[in-house]
């Protein structure tokens, strides 16, 4: 037994067991015959059944299928930066998070095409109630970020993930993806969470924080969607949020949002990959502030470098303009983008609702937003 066992994804001798129960499941089926819909049912179990390790399952099933996924919902994805990274080396992965699947799905599809290092992702344990899902996240080489916790068990669980990801990157040399805060951000404000950067420090042993974290090569991320696929799913959380009202997910609302996200129309998608941040934790360190001071002035840094890193779209110009009554960002985008635009707000809001209008606009203009802010520091 490993102490890493509750949180651990499978190790490649237990695969194929695995695929072979999980592969039964009427959810899983109806999945894998989505993503290769021009399979038969035989070509499907012999590809699982061909499958011996998690780079089986990641490379034969996974990117195939985010590809396919691609190329019916997508008008395709771009890349930058990962021709800036070592491809023999594991970092750790920082990014903004838009998508429960395809965020994690995306990025290691880019490292296998540019033949890096894949890496081990965080999921929290709330979206895998389900078993086949906890399977197909395990059989993905998921790890699990345990929620609901006292703060005692809390301490202890936040332990034993800085302990596992320290071993996957340093040890393991398996590069991490975590996303910059608990959950996706619904309103397309990227913030990075200190809580994230402490939970990080716990595995430091004899180490500065500093010291710790440049072990682990920090690489932040930067998704963008041109849409949002999930956009009008996330508005519930919004609105209550708005009202300080208390909100609860729905039974299925996770699931229904991975399919929504496997099946709705992305446009154009973009991932901007920076460099390891270890000579700016250098200068930060220097200033000689104490822990939290510069615990908070990393997180500057995670934000500033994911939103250098982020494509604005002509959706994220046209938000701005609208929510800002302003035509600051007219030559970005054209006339017929404009109306594709307001067709898609009109179909998920009302648009008599102001509080909703804006609080779906800030959705797509947060990022220009940041980005405005960016260059004027």
């Amino acid at each position: 037994m490993s102490k890493f066992d509750k949180i651990r994804p499978y190790h490649d001798s237990e695969v194929n067991d695995a695929l072979q129960i999980i592969g039964r499941h009427p959810m899983v089926k109806s999945m894998l015959q989505f993503i290769f819909p021009q399979a038969t049912d035989e070509f499907i179990s012999g590809m699982l059944t061909n499958c011996h390790s998690i780079r089986d399952f990641q490379t034969k099933v996974i990117a195939r299928g985010i590809q396919n996924v691609l190329s019916r919902s997508s008008e395709g994805l771009s890349t930058s930066g990962f021709d800036k990274l070592d491809k023999n080396t594991a970092y750790l992965y920082i990014s903004n998070h838009r998508d429960i699947v395809l965020d994690t799905g995306l990025i290691n599809l880019s490292l296998f095409h540019q033949g890096m290092i894949m890496t081990a992702s965080a999921i929290g344990d709330n979206l895998v109630q389900k078993s086949f899902l906890l399977g197909l996240s395990k059989l993905n080489r998921s790890f699990l970020v345990q929620r609901g916790l006292t703060p005692r068990e809390m301490l202890m669980s936040s332990k034993l993930l800085s302990e596992y990801i320290s071993k996957c990157i340093v040890d393991d040399n398996r590069s991490v993806w975590m996303a910059q805060r608990e959950g996706r951000t619904k309103n397309g404000n990227d913030v990075t969470q200190q809580g994230l950067l402490k939970m990080l420090s716990l595995a430091k042993g004899n180490d500065s924080d500093f010291e710790h974290f440049k072990k682990l090569k920090i690489v932040p991320v930067a998704l963008s969607y041109e849409f949002d696929p999930t956009d009008m799913l996330k508005m519930p959380e919004l609105m209550a949020k708005h009202y300080d009202e208390e909100y609860i997910k729905s039974e299925n609302e996770d699931f229904n949002s991975i399919l929504k996200g496997l099946t709705g129309n992305k446009k154009r998608i973009h991932i901007g990959v920076g460099e390891v941040i270890n000579a700016d934790m250098d200068i930060i360190s220097e200033l000689g502030e104490g822990k939290n001071k510069q615990l908070q002035e990393l997180a500057l840094l995670i934000d500033k470098k994911i939103h250098e890193q982020y494509k604005l779209w002509p959706t994220n110009y046209l938000a701005y303009d609208l929510l800002f009554e302003v035509n600051k960002y007219k030559n970005f985008y054209s006339d017929k983008e404009a109306r594709q635009f307001e067709r898609r707000i009109e179909k998920r809001i009302d648009i008599n609702d102001k509080v909703a209008l804006i609080n779906f606009l800030l959705m797509y203009a947060n990022p220009v937003v940041n980005k405005e802010k960016l260059n004027a520091n």
